[in-house]
């Protein structure tokens, strides 16, 4: 039984390994907002595009995007229709930056965890020498899945 567990976990590990590279590289840029254009900033495409497509599952969406609009992704007008009766400012003065910007380094560095654990599950499941055609079909499945379903939503 702990052997079929086991072959399981990796099968489906190594299935799903790519998506979970996927959205964690993405939600790390996204926790420094570094998918949309803000002040001197402005994104490159395929960052807005890859974004697009882990919060809106959707190939092509992006502040570029005219039905999507820039109040969107705007924080400000976000809190305006969720709270119409408070300030925006009024919310942020709750926020304390120190904590905020500790929040976000752990986040990152969950992520950059994530990204290296995974890496390391792939090449461990790349080792088993008998099972190593159907680990590298299901890492492929798991590749060419969402990114030609996400192609088609585009």
């Amino acid at each position: 039984m702990p052997t079929q567990i086991r072959r399981l976990h990796a099968y489906i590990g190594t299935l799903i390994a790519p998506s979970v590279i996927y959205f964690a590289a993405t939600g790390l840029l996204q926790i420094y907002n570094l998918h949309e254009a803000h002040g001197g900033h402005s994104p490159p495409r395929i960052i807005e595009l890859l974004s697009g497509v882990h919060k809106d599952q959707r190939f092509g969406a992006g502040h570029h995007d005219a039905q999507d609009g820039d109040e969107r992704h705007s924080n400000v007008s976000a809190g305006a229709e969720a709270h119409p009766d408070r300030a925006p400012q009024a919310e942020e003065a709750h926020h304390s930056p120190i904590a905020t910007s500790l929040l976000n380094l752990f986040f990152a560095s969950v992520a950059i965890a994530l990204i290296f654990s995974t890496s390391f599950g792939i090449c461990m499941a790349l080792q088993q020498n008998m099972r190593r055609r159907t680990h590298v079909t299901l890492l492929v499945i798991g590749t060419l899945t969402p990114a030609i379903l996400a192609a088609l939503t585009a």
